[in-house]
């Protein structure tokens, strides 16, 4: 059995992390984190049967021989001291900030507004979409998870990158469930505020996600800026727990027709787990991915009269719980540390 550490286990991605624990076969919880309820218990904060003591990250550094791996789910710009002394210490680390996810310290602070604290670890971290990057992943002792919209951006749109069929120009509409935010207190997220409501934030190029868009994208071509790309990007609230819906307009080259988009997805994703691509004529929905690890895919061309049109839409939707942040976690975990990929995940 491998012994697992949560930092910061008591928000929605710790609480699912703690869940999917229990359904591992070769994986259980060692210790949990919480600077603000040090010395109480999970199932003091959570409706769960847990009764899991909740320690300071300062007593954590001191137990690190009792894990095998410390899941991090700390906000951005918290995770850097904290993978430095993991990692220093050899335990493997999955840190699901975005403290690691970008390469170039740079581009790092062009869309955070803070200076890298850990720069020479952002050369060790493996970014951890799985799909694209097993081989990368496997035997990792840091590990990137990717953001939730980017997870299903990047799915959604990789096979035609990497086939050079994906023009400048992409549009992308993501709508996600509540707890995309976290256990905020914050007006936009109140019940009467999102209930019945859909609101567009950060529209355009606006949103930090971006960068991991253009970082994986672009790197299919060479270009690990994304520069031959031009991404309008806006994510919505939507007033659901969970899930993400993203609907991404391409253009790709003329004569490229469905049946040679379908083949190309079908090739890039063969006996992947946790891709679903949907027949021709079903559009892929929250209910095909929510409770599970599994982006759901589907493709249409945008004018069905024209065979050999160049303008199609993909959808991918996820559960940004799961596939989107602590699913995808422990599938890293999974082939990291060489235990059946699958495992724990459904």
């Amino acid at each position: 059995m491998y012994k697992a550490g949560i930092a910061g286990a008591t928000g929605y991605t710790g609480y699912e992390l703690i869940t999917l624990i229990h359904r591992h076969p070769q994986l259980e919880v060692g210790w949990l984190t919480s600077e603000r309820n040090a010395g109480k218990r999970f199932n003091q904060l959570f409706s769960a049967p847990w009764t899991y003591p909740l320690i300071p990250l300062a007593d954590a550094y001191l137990r690190t021989d009792e894990v095998d791996v410390v899941f991090l789910c700390l906000p951005h710009a918290e995770s850097m001291e904290a993978v430095s002394r993991f990692y220093a210490a050899g335990v493997r680390v999955i840190d699901l900030s975005a403290d690691f996810r970008l390469k170039d310290v740079n581009v790092y602070k062009r869309w955070y507004g803070i200076e890298h604290a850990a720069p020479a670890l952002c050369a060790e971290a493996r970014y951890g979409l799985c799909e694209l990057y097993r081989s990368e992943l496997s035997g990792a002792r840091l590990i990137a998870n990717p953001g939730c919209y980017p997870t299903s951006v990047n799915l959604g749109l990789y096979p035609l990158a990497k086939a050079g069929w994906l023009e400048k120009r992409v549009i992308i509409d993501s709508k996600s469930g509540v707890t995309g935010a976290g256990r905020k207190t914050k007006l936009i997220y109140q019940f009467a505020e999102a209930n019945e409501n859909i609101t567009p934030y950060s529209v355009g190029h606006r949103h930090r996600h971006i960068a991991e868009m253009e970082q994986v994208l672009g790197a299919t071509n060479g270009d690990s800026h994304g520069r031959g790309h031009r991404f309008l990007f806006t994510p919505h609230l939507l007033p659901v727990n969970r899930g993400i819906l993203s609907t991404m307009y391409v253009d790709v080259p003329a004569g490229v027709t469905e049946a040679h988009i379908r083949q190309l997805y079908a090739e890039n994703y063969a006996g992947e787990p946790f891709i679903h691509l949907l027949p021709p004529g079903e559009q892929a929905s929250l209910a095909h991915a929510v409770g599970t690890n599994r982006c759901a895919l589907s493709i249409t061309p945008a004018d069905p009269s024209q065979t050999d049109g160049s303008e199609y839409i993909v959808t991918a939707t996820i559960d940004n719980l799961i596939k989107g942040a602590s699913g995808q976690a422990i599938q890293n975990f999974n082939i990291a540390a060489g235990v059946e990929e699958t495992a724990g995940l459904q």
